[in-house]
Protein backbone atom coordinates (compact mmCIF):
# COMPACT_ATOMS: atom_id res chain seq x y z
CA UNK A 1 0.00 0.00 0.00
CA UNK A 2 1.41 3.51 -0.96
CA UNK A 3 1.84 5.68 2.02
CA UNK A 4 0.39 8.81 0.95
CA UNK A 5 1.73 10.91 3.53
CA UNK A 6 5.38 10.26 3.32
CA UNK A 7 5.02 11.01 -0.71
CA UNK A 8 3.54 14.20 0.35
CA UNK A 9 6.23 15.23 2.96
CA UNK A 10 9.09 14.54 0.69
CA UNK A 11 7.01 16.34 -2.36
CA UNK A 12 7.08 19.50 0.64
CA UNK A 13 10.66 19.18 0.80
CA UNK A 14 10.82 19.61 -3.05
CA UNK A 15 8.36 22.62 -2.89
CA UNK A 16 10.07 24.96 0.01
CA UNK A 17 13.40 23.79 -2.13
CA UNK A 18 12.23 25.74 -4.98
CA UNK A 19 13.95 28.49 -6.47
CA UNK A 20 13.04 28.27 -10.36
CA UNK A 21 10.81 31.72 -10.88
CA UNK A 22 13.83 34.77 -9.82
CA UNK A 23 10.98 37.67 -10.28
CA UNK A 24 8.83 35.31 -7.67
CA UNK A 25 11.85 34.58 -5.25
CA UNK A 26 12.46 38.23 -5.51
CA UNK A 27 8.95 39.48 -4.72
CA UNK A 28 8.26 37.04 -1.44
CA UNK A 29 11.08 38.43 -0.15
CA UNK A 30 10.33 41.99 -0.43
CA UNK A 31 6.86 42.57 -0.25
CA UNK A 32 5.32 43.78 2.68
CA UNK A 33 8.83 44.02 4.55
CA UNK A 34 8.12 47.83 5.49
CA UNK A 35 4.59 47.17 6.47
CA UNK A 36 4.28 48.14 9.99
CA UNK A 37 1.41 45.74 10.35
CA UNK A 38 3.55 42.56 10.73
CA UNK A 39 6.43 44.89 12.30
CA UNK A 40 8.86 42.08 14.55
CA UNK A 41 6.48 39.55 12.84
CA UNK A 42 8.73 36.86 11.04
CA UNK A 43 7.48 35.93 7.57
CA UNK A 44 7.79 32.69 5.82
CA UNK A 45 8.78 34.19 2.48
CA UNK A 46 9.41 30.32 0.59
CA UNK A 47 7.15 28.28 -1.51
CA UNK A 48 3.83 26.70 0.15
CA UNK A 49 3.25 23.59 -0.20
CA UNK A 50 -0.67 21.90 -0.07
CA UNK A 51 -2.30 21.19 3.71
CA UNK A 52 -5.22 18.53 4.54
CA UNK A 53 -5.96 15.07 4.72
CA UNK A 54 -4.19 12.80 2.36
CA UNK A 55 -6.70 10.86 1.85
CA UNK A 56 -9.45 13.52 1.34
CA UNK A 57 -12.19 12.69 -1.27
CA UNK A 58 -12.29 16.78 -2.39
CA UNK A 59 -9.35 18.80 -3.26
CA UNK A 60 -9.25 22.48 -3.87
CA UNK A 61 -6.87 24.43 -6.18
CA UNK A 62 -6.33 28.28 -5.62
CA UNK A 63 -4.38 30.32 -7.38
CA UNK A 64 -1.25 31.67 -5.14
CA UNK A 65 -0.10 32.56 -1.79
CA UNK A 66 -1.27 36.21 -0.62
CA UNK A 67 1.60 38.71 0.43
CA UNK A 68 -0.58 39.18 3.73
CA UNK A 69 -1.61 35.66 4.34
CA UNK A 70 0.96 32.06 2.73
CA UNK A 71 3.91 33.74 2.43
CA UNK A 72 3.50 35.43 5.66
CA UNK A 73 2.09 33.08 7.69
CA UNK A 74 3.75 29.29 5.81
CA UNK A 75 0.23 27.64 5.06
CA UNK A 76 -1.99 27.72 2.62
CA UNK A 77 -5.11 30.16 3.03
CA UNK A 78 -4.00 31.07 6.19
CA UNK A 79 -4.46 34.44 7.72
CA UNK A 80 -5.86 36.92 5.22
CA UNK A 81 -9.23 37.72 3.97
CA UNK A 82 -9.89 35.21 0.89
CA UNK A 83 -8.97 32.81 4.08
CA UNK A 84 -11.85 33.90 6.32
CA UNK A 85 -14.38 33.27 3.44
CA UNK A 86 -13.11 29.73 2.36
CA UNK A 87 -12.33 28.46 5.63
CA UNK A 88 -15.55 29.45 7.04
CA UNK A 89 -17.58 27.56 4.15
CA UNK A 90 -15.10 24.59 4.59
CA UNK A 91 -16.31 24.65 8.72
CA UNK A 92 -19.86 24.96 7.56
CA UNK A 93 -20.01 22.05 5.53
CA UNK A 94 -18.17 20.06 7.82
CA UNK A 95 -14.42 19.09 6.40
CA UNK A 96 -12.64 22.08 9.16
CA UNK A 97 -12.95 21.67 12.56
CA UNK A 98 -12.04 26.01 12.52
CA UNK A 99 -14.18 28.44 10.93
CA UNK A 100 -10.93 30.72 10.10
CA UNK A 101 -7.46 30.08 9.50
CA UNK A 102 -5.33 32.63 11.82
CA UNK A 103 -1.86 30.74 11.99
CA UNK A 104 0.53 27.56 11.25
CA UNK A 105 -0.08 26.68 14.84
CA UNK A 106 -4.20 27.21 15.40
CA UNK A 107 -5.04 23.57 15.35
CA UNK A 108 -6.50 23.69 12.22
CA UNK A 109 -7.44 19.90 10.85
CA UNK A 110 -9.23 19.62 7.50
CA UNK A 111 -10.91 16.01 7.10
CA UNK A 112 -11.87 14.37 3.84
CA UNK A 113 -10.22 17.92 2.24
CA UNK A 114 -6.82 18.80 0.87
CA UNK A 115 -6.11 22.36 0.14
CA UNK A 116 -3.48 23.18 -2.61
CA UNK A 117 -2.49 26.15 -4.93
CA UNK A 118 -1.70 26.23 -9.17
CA UNK A 119 1.46 28.67 -8.25
CA UNK A 120 3.29 28.14 -5.08
CA UNK A 121 5.25 31.71 -4.39
CA UNK A 122 2.95 35.19 -4.18
CA UNK A 123 3.20 37.05 -7.71
CA UNK A 124 2.92 40.64 -8.07
CA UNK A 125 -0.18 41.95 -8.43
CA UNK A 126 -1.53 38.41 -7.82
CA UNK A 127 -0.41 37.69 -11.98
CA UNK A 128 1.51 35.06 -12.47
CA UNK A 129 3.47 34.55 -15.65
CA UNK A 130 2.43 31.66 -18.41
CA UNK A 131 6.33 30.56 -17.04
CA UNK A 132 5.99 30.64 -13.52
CA UNK A 133 2.65 28.68 -13.56
CA UNK A 134 4.59 25.89 -16.11
CA UNK A 135 6.91 25.63 -13.41
CA UNK A 136 5.08 24.99 -10.65
CA UNK A 137 2.60 22.52 -12.67
CA UNK A 138 5.19 19.60 -11.98
CA UNK A 139 4.25 20.06 -8.21
CA UNK A 140 0.18 19.97 -8.58
CA UNK A 141 0.32 17.03 -10.92
CA UNK A 142 2.78 14.79 -8.38
CA UNK A 143 -0.05 15.99 -5.32
CA UNK A 144 -3.30 15.11 -7.79
CA UNK A 145 -1.15 11.80 -8.19
CA UNK A 146 -0.72 10.73 -4.91
CA UNK A 147 -4.15 12.05 -3.75
CA UNK A 148 -5.56 8.61 -5.06
CA UNK A 149 -9.03 9.20 -3.03
CA UNK A 150 -10.14 12.64 -5.35
CA UNK A 151 -13.09 12.51 -6.42
CA UNK A 152 -14.08 15.99 -6.95
CA UNK A 153 -11.60 19.01 -7.60
CA UNK A 154 -12.70 23.02 -7.15
CA UNK A 155 -10.61 25.38 -8.83
CA UNK A 156 -10.58 28.47 -7.50
CA UNK A 157 -10.61 30.84 -10.57
CA UNK A 158 -9.53 30.62 -14.24
CA UNK A 159 -6.00 31.00 -13.23
CA UNK A 160 -6.28 27.64 -11.24
CA UNK A 161 -8.81 26.11 -13.43
CA UNK A 162 -5.97 26.73 -16.49
CA UNK A 163 -3.51 24.62 -14.39
CA UNK A 164 -5.54 22.22 -13.47
CA UNK A 165 -6.21 21.48 -16.71
CA UNK A 166 -3.00 20.84 -17.82
CA UNK A 167 -2.00 18.69 -14.85
CA UNK A 168 -4.74 16.67 -15.31
CA UNK A 169 -4.07 16.03 -18.45
CA UNK A 170 -0.51 14.84 -18.38
CA UNK A 171 -2.30 12.56 -15.66
CA UNK A 172 -3.97 10.88 -18.76
CA UNK A 173 -7.43 13.02 -18.03
CA UNK A 174 -9.60 14.17 -21.57
CA UNK A 175 -10.03 17.55 -20.61
CA UNK A 176 -10.95 19.09 -24.19
CA UNK A 177 -14.10 21.45 -23.33
CA UNK A 178 -13.31 22.20 -19.87
CA UNK A 179 -13.81 25.76 -19.41
CA UNK A 180 -14.04 28.29 -16.44
CA UNK A 181 -17.56 28.87 -15.91
CA UNK A 182 -18.63 29.39 -12.09
CA UNK A 183 -20.88 26.54 -10.43
CA UNK A 184 -20.52 24.10 -13.38
CA UNK A 185 -19.01 21.29 -13.00
CA UNK A 186 -17.11 18.67 -15.41
CA UNK A 187 -17.37 15.22 -15.81
CA UNK A 188 -13.58 13.81 -16.10
CA UNK A 189 -13.81 9.78 -15.72
CA UNK A 190 -13.84 9.00 -12.29
CA UNK A 191 -13.58 12.64 -10.86
CA UNK A 192 -15.41 16.23 -11.31
CA UNK A 193 -14.06 19.22 -11.55
CA UNK A 194 -15.68 22.35 -10.46
CA UNK A 195 -15.08 25.88 -11.18
CA UNK A 196 -16.06 28.48 -8.30
CA UNK A 197 -14.85 32.68 -8.10
CA UNK A 198 -12.37 32.75 -5.71
CA UNK A 199 -12.76 34.06 -2.39
CA UNK A 200 -10.85 37.44 -2.81
CA UNK A 201 -11.73 40.45 -1.08
CA UNK A 202 -12.30 41.94 -4.51
CA UNK A 203 -14.21 38.98 -5.89
CA UNK A 204 -16.33 39.82 -2.70
CA UNK A 205 -16.74 43.69 -2.70
CA UNK A 206 -17.36 43.88 -6.26
CA UNK A 207 -20.21 41.49 -6.28
CA UNK A 208 -19.11 39.42 -8.45
CA UNK A 209 -19.57 36.40 -6.02
CA UNK A 210 -20.58 36.07 -2.07
CA UNK A 211 -19.47 34.47 0.74
CA UNK A 212 -22.69 32.39 0.71
CA UNK A 213 -21.96 31.23 -3.30
CA UNK A 214 -18.88 30.15 -2.53
CA UNK A 215 -20.03 27.76 0.33
CA UNK A 216 -22.43 26.33 -1.92
CA UNK A 217 -20.70 25.39 -4.79
CA UNK A 218 -17.99 23.75 -2.02
CA UNK A 219 -21.27 22.07 -0.62
CA UNK A 220 -22.20 20.55 -3.85
CA UNK A 221 -18.70 19.37 -4.67
CA UNK A 222 -18.51 17.67 -1.33
CA UNK A 223 -21.62 16.26 -1.32
CA UNK A 224 -20.83 14.59 -4.46
CA UNK A 225 -17.55 13.41 -3.29
CA UNK A 226 -18.44 11.87 -0.40
CA UNK A 227 -22.06 9.96 -1.86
Amino acid sequence: MPDRNEDLQKLYSSIIQCSNCPRLVKFRNEVLSESKRYSGEEFWRKPVTGFGDSDARLVVVGLAPAASGANRTGRVFTGDKSSEVLVSAFHSIGVSNLSNSISRNDGLVYTDLYLTLAVRCVPPDNSPTKTEINNCKRFLVSELAILTKKRAIVALGSIALDSLKKSLSDLGYKVNGLRFQHGQYFELGDIRVYCCYHPSPRNINTGRTTADDIARVLKEAYDFASS
